[in-house]
C-alpha cells in the first residue's frame, strides 16, 4: 500500500476527537455532546431535514473547539454571559475555517455566544438567516446544558422546569422568540433529558455512525485536521505553544532518517501531532505549576497519554497511530507510563 492510498472515515475521526474537546471539562466530559443532542431534537421538531439535524449534531460536537483551558471552560459554565466569550469562538473559527471539509460549521460557531438581538442586525451581510439560526439553537442549547450540569447523576426532572423558565426569561433578548418556543416543546418530552445521561449518548453515537453520508479523507486532509487539533492542545499551557508541531517534525524527519516508508512516516507525523490530546483533561493550574509534582499531580499527569488512545483506538485504520501515541512516555525497561510495555513487546 503506498501513502497515497490511506483514507479513513472523516465522520468517525470527528467523533474521536470530539471526546478530547470534552476532556477540558475534566469531571464533566460529555458537554459537546449534549449540546449536540440537544440541537439535533430541536432541529427536528422545527422539521429539518436528518442530514440537518446531523449538522446540528456536529456544531454540538465541535462548537468549543477554541476551549482549551479549563479556566476558561469553568468561567462559561458558571457565568451565563461571560464577557470574555466570544474569544473562542473567533478562534473555533478561525480553526475550522482552514480546513474545507468542517468549514461550513465556521460561521454558526463563530457566533454562537452572540445574543439573537445582535444576530439580526448581521443578517444579510454577515451571515445567512439559516447561520444566524444554527448560531442561535447552539447558544441556547449549551445555556441549557450549563443550568442543567449540576443536577446530572441525581433527579434532574426537579429542576427541568427552572431551567424552562430560565430560558423563557431571555426570549427575544438572547434567544430567538421561535427557538425558544421549539425548546420548550422539545422539553416537554422525558425522552429530551432522558438522552443526556452517559449510555443514552452512546446508543445515539453509534446512531449517528451508523447513518448519513461518511465522507472519506485520505492523508494531506487527515494531517491538517491533526494539526488543526495539535495548536488546540498546544494551547493550552504558554510552555507548550508549538510542542506537537515540533514532536511531529522531529519524528517524521528521524524516521526519514532511518529509511522508513513514506506511508510510515506519514502515521508518525499525525501520531506525532496528537500525541498530547489527553491533556486537555489535565487541569491548567497542575500543567503550569513551576515545581514538582506531588505523587497525586504526578498519577492526574499519568493519565495523559491513555486518555489519547481512548480517543484514537476508535478511528478504523488507527492502530498504530494510537500505540504510537499513546506509548510516547513508556520506556524499554518498563518503567514508563500509562501500559508498562517493556522493549521486548515492541518487536
Amino acid at each position: 500500500m503506498t501513502h497515497h492510498e490511506f483514507n479513513f472515515d472523516l465522520r468517525q475521526v470527528v467523533f474521536a476527537l470530539s471526546d478530547a474537546l470534552d476532556l477540558v471539562g475534566v469531571d464533566d466530559v460529555a458537554h459537546g455532546k449534549r449540546v449536540g443532542i440537544m440541537s439535533a431534537n430541536c432541529a427536528g421538531v422545527m422539521g429539518w431535514s436528518i442530514e440537518q439535524q446531523m449538522e446540528m449534531f456536529d456544531l454540538g460536537m465541535l462548537h468549543d473547539i477554541g476551549v482549551s483551558s479549563t479556566q476558561t471552560h469553568q468561567h462559561l459554565l458558571q457565568e451565563f454571559d461571560w464577557p470574555r466569550s466570544r474569544e473562542h469562538a473567533e478562534l473555533g473559527f478561525r480553526l475550522l475555517s482552514e480546513f474545507p471539509p468542517l468549514a461550513h460549521l465556521a460561521t454558526p460557531i463563530r457566533y454562537h455566544h452572540t445574543r439573537w438581538e445582535q444576530l439580526l442586525q448581521m443578517i444579510p451581510g454577515q451571515l445567512t438567516m439559516q447561520q444566524a439560526i444554527q448560531a442561535n439553537l447552539i447558544f441556547l442549547t449549551d445555556r441549557v446544558d450549563t443550568f442543567a450540569a449540576p443536577h446530572y447523576g441525581q433527579y434532574l426532572f426537579d429542576h427541568v422546569e427552572g431551567i424552562r423558565q430560565r430560558v423563557l426569561s431571555v426570549s427575544g433578548s438572547y434567544f430567538s422568540p421561535e427557538l425558544v418556543d421549539v425548546f420548550i416543546a422539545a422539553s416537554r418530552a422525558e425522552a429530551f433529558w432522558l438522552m443526556l445521561e452517559p449510555r443514552s449518548i452512546q446508543s445515539y453515537l453509534q446512531d449517528q455512525l451508523g447513518h448519513g453520508a461518511h465522507p472519506r479523507v485520505g492523508m494531506p486532509q487527515l494531517r491538517a485536521l491533526a494539526y488543526i487539533f495539535s495548536r488546540i492542545v498546544d494551547a493550552k499551557s504558554e510552555f507548550t505553544a508549538t510542542h506537537s508541531l515540533g514532536v511531529a517534525r522531529l519524528a517524521r524527519f528521524l524516521a526519514e532518517k532511518m529509511g522508513v516508508g513514506q506511508d510510515q512516516c506519514d502515521k508518525l507525523e499525525v501520531a506525532g501531532l496528537l500525541h498530547d490530546l489527553g491533556k486537555l483533561r489535565v487541569p491548567d493550574d497542575l500543567l503550569n505549576k513551576p515545581g514538582k509534582l506531588d505523587t497525586h499531580e504526578r498519577q492526574i499527569m499519568n493519565t495523559h497519554s491513555f486518555e489519547t488512545y481512548q480517543i484514537l483506538r476508535k478511528i478504523d485504520g488507527f492502530g498504530e497511530i494510537a500505540l504510537w501515541a499513546a506509548y510516547h512516555h513508556e520506556e524499554p525497561d518498563g518503567t514508563g507510563y500509562p501500559f508498562h510495555v517493556p522493549e521486548k513487546n515492541y518487536r
